[in-house]
């Protein structure tokens, strides 16, 4: 039994690093997924893929971001009997990633141009899913029903997975996604976020001849933001009824220097793990906006209006530390000779969005380190675990110890 495990984990490692680090020169923002998606078509048919299990979805019709092209989806009919079993990464890199040039240095990919990010987020994910495909298609290995998902635009708030046609998925009973650093790192669970837009609408007014009929956007922008700082409602939130983040990330107005500022936009984001709690942030900030801008008044006694909008952008998801999915992804974990250690995040994952789908789904790190910053880079050894242990997933160890007994 030891030998066949030992056998399931053999990798062509060197073909896996280059695979990787070619996947790394492709730009492919958010919305602009189209050539890396390309790529790995290209390697799927060169690996004998038959094209009726490779499709892509519409989603980038239905996402509120648009793009070019939807989620890339292949299914695999099982050779062994078991529930269907989804592994999935994103493909999209943040945009400060285009122009990377990667290069081996000792334990680590790393980035020749110091003004780009090195995209490891999330193309070691999205290398490790497809290293476990081309292992299982080259080696004709035993496998239960098996979707791979390369997801679109989730750096810009998960739209790939939140829109991905479910019905192509083929009913996954399980999911299991790569993107993060640590391997042996289980994420059970993530943090969710909503988004809020605030318009304020000022009065405009020449600032050198009538300042005084003017009321400007800013002024009442600046007050709200000073308040809610004061009331600890901005940054690192601690409350007695719950905790979360905020942020105002987004701040657009004005057009001359000789105008009193008519409208000023501000958008921002709220997260916490509690849905009401993130309401409740979020009714803060309205609430801030709204008494600046009854706060500020011109010399005929009119105010400022504020138009605030806000959505839900991800939810937040927990999963049972006993349910099978997690159960499943320890014991692969410790397959590949680790321990796994069980993780909540503060960021969002497509796993949220599957959550949603109620295909409950696992994270694990393919060794990224310093991501969306020009620092980044990926750690080798992690990101070959990486692989073994979506190879191990992918044929499901027991399967391959059933067969060699």
């Amino acid at each position: 039994m030891i030998r066949q495990r030992q056998s399931v984990l053999q990798l062509d490692d060197q073909d896996a690093l280059e695979r990787a680090v070619e996947l790394m020169t492709i730009p492919g923002p958010p919305g602009k997924e189209s050539e890396v998606q390309e790529y790995i078509v290209r390697v799927l048919r060169r690996a004998a893929v038959p094209e009726s299990w490779i499709r892509v979805d519409d989603c980038h019709r239905r996402s509120p971001f648009g793009g070019e092209t939807g989620n890339l989806i292949v299914t695999l009919p099982g050779t062994a009997k078991g529930p269907r079993r989804l592994l999935m990464a994103h493909l999209d890199t943040v945009p400060i990633c285009v122009g990377a040039q990667p290069v081996l240095r000792g334990h680590y990919v790393r980035n020749l141009n110091s003004a780009s990010g090195l995209g490891a987020d999330n193309r070691s994910g999205t290398a490790t899913i497809l290293t476990a495909l081309i292992e299982i298609m080259r080696r004709e290995l035993p496998h239960p029903p098996l979707t791979f998902l390369w997801c679109v635009q989730e750096e810009v708030g998960l739209y790939g997975s939140r829109y991905v046609d479910v019905s192509l998925l083929q009913k996954p009973t399980m999911g299991f996604n790569w993107d993060g650093d640590l391997p042996q790192r289980v994420t059970i669970g993530a943090i969710g976020a909503r988004r809020y837009t605030a318009v304020i609408q000022g009065v405009a007014s020449h600032a050198g001849v009538a300042p005084e009929r003017g009321v400007n956007a800013l002024v009442v922008a600046s007050l709200a933001i000073s308040e809610l700082h004061r009331r600890g409602w901005h940054g690192a939130v601690r409350k007695r009824d719950g905790q979360g983040t905020a942020n105002i990330g987004i701040v657009a107005g004005g057009n001359a220097t000789n105008v009193v500022m008519p409208e000023l936009r501000i958008e921002g984001e709220v997260r916490s793990h509690d849905r009401a709690f993130q309401k409740k942030m979020i009714a803060a900030y309205k609430e801030a906006f709204n008494r600046a801008a009854q706060a500020v008044s011109n010399v005929d006694g009119k105010r400022a209006r504020v138009k605030f909008k806000d959505h839900e952008s991800y939810r937040p998801f927990r999963l049972r530390e006993d349910s099978p999915v997690v159960t499943i992804a320890e014991e692969a974990v410790r397959a590949i000779g680790l321990e796994p250690e069980r993780y909540v995040a503060n960021g969002g994952l497509d796993a949220n969005s599957m959550a949603l789908h109620r295909i409950p789904t696992v994270t694990f790190g393919a060794g990224q380190r310093d991501v969306h910053t020009t620092r980044e880079s990926m750690h080798i050894p992690s990101f070959l675990r990486a692989c073994r242990l979506a190879l191990y997933l992918a044929v499901d160890g027991r399967i391959q110890e059933r067969t060699s007994s």
